[in-house]
């Protein structure tokens, strides 16, 4: 056994993603014989740098169905922009079937103040500080998706700025004072 391993030489591809088993699921089909199990994971994957995805995988072994999931997870992987590294840029909402989340940014110190699944898909992105709020489905699957939903439709002030055709100053700057000055 140890021979075949040497032959193979050490493992060159170091993963730079960390993964995260957030469920696994046992469902039994009744045949002549007995019941056969079958198992489906649900891994969130990540490189703690603002990239992160999601995915489900399904096998008759354990093993198999979270090297599925994480496979799926990897090719999922979408880029999340963080305000100073730690925390989201705005209030945003996302939702997914019957689950429906919402997400807010908090000041440096607060934590990950998330539920189960909500929290995996935090940690791997690399949010330090965040609110969140899970309403309706509970199923784990519905509670990622609807988060990764309002995780893409955050938006940095670069890239609205870039967007509009203006400075990043312009897009802070309060309309209040701008009606003042006129």
């Amino acid at each position: 056994m140890a021979r075949a391993e040497n032959r193979r030489g050490p493992r060159s591809e170091a993963s730079e993603f960390l993964d995260k088993l957030v469920a696994i699921n046992r469902v039994s089909k009744t045949v002549k014989g007995g019941k056969r199990f079958g198992f489906s994971a649900l891994v969130v994957v990540g490189d703690q740098k603002g990239r992160v995805g999601f995915g489900k995988g399904k096998a008759k072994e354990v093993p198999e169905a979270i090297r599925k999931a994480t496979e799926k997870a990897k090719r999922s992987l979408f880029r999340v922009p963080l305000r100073e590294g730690r925390t989201l840029h705005h209030d945003v909402e996302g939702a997914h079937g019957a689950g429906k989340v919402i997400l807010r940014p908090a000041p440096q110190g607060t934590g990950i103040i998330a539920g189960g699944p909500m929290r995996a898909v935090f940690e791997m992105l690399g949010v330090q500080d965040v609110v969140a709020k899970s309403i309706g489905s509970q199923n784990a699957c519905n509670m990622i998706r609807a988060t990764l939903d309002a995780l893409s439709q955050v938006s940095s002030p670069r890239w609205v700025a870039q967007r509009r055709g203006k400075k990043v100053a312009e897009i802070f700057r309060r309309p209040s004072a701008e009606a003042a000055q006129s």
